[in-house]
């Protein structure tokens, strides 16, 4: 199954309509090769569909969100979004110059998990982990 038809299923699942733009959001956040935000959900949706409104998609993205089939990346007033991995963990790098966001692997959390437990017996909730800085392209550019 892909992580298009496991959202259509929990959507199913959680008593939602699937109107055809709500599909047609899901599946243009399922499409896009990178971390998408409103703006450009609504862009190319609007392209196949000319009387989608943007209310509708900021609705339609939230409702994902909170069921479960969207994962959220922000941080501040810029947010993006991408359907959530089976396993739920999934983590980020947020260029502040660029605005690119960048996956990051779970392992690279493992130790400062373990130390958050061990030097203040507090147990993170990382399941959606995002941490702002510069990119090397953008670095690169500055020099």
């Amino acid at each position: 199954m892909t992580h298009y038809d496991d959202a259509v299923a929990i959507l199913r699942e959680k008593g939602n309509r699937l109107t055809p733009q709500r599909l047609l959001v899901l599946s243009t956040i399922a499409e896009s090769r990178h971390h998408i935000g409103i703006d450009e959900i609504y862009k190319a949706s609007k392209s196949v569909y000319p009387y989608l409104d943007l209310a509708t998609v900021y609705r339609t993205v939230h409702l994902f969100r909170d069921v479960g089939v969207l994962t959220e990346i922000g941080i501040g007033d810029r947010h993006t979004y991408e359907l959530r991995t089976r396993d739920g963990q999934h983590h980020h790098m947020l260029c502040r110059q660029c605005n690119k966001t960048f996956s990051l692997s779970p392992h690279y959390l493992e130790a400062f998990k373990a130390s958050l437990v061990k030097d203040f017996n507090f147990e993170p909730d990382l399941d959606n982990f995002a941490v702002a800085g510069v990119c090397t392209d953008c670095k690169s550019q500055r020099t």
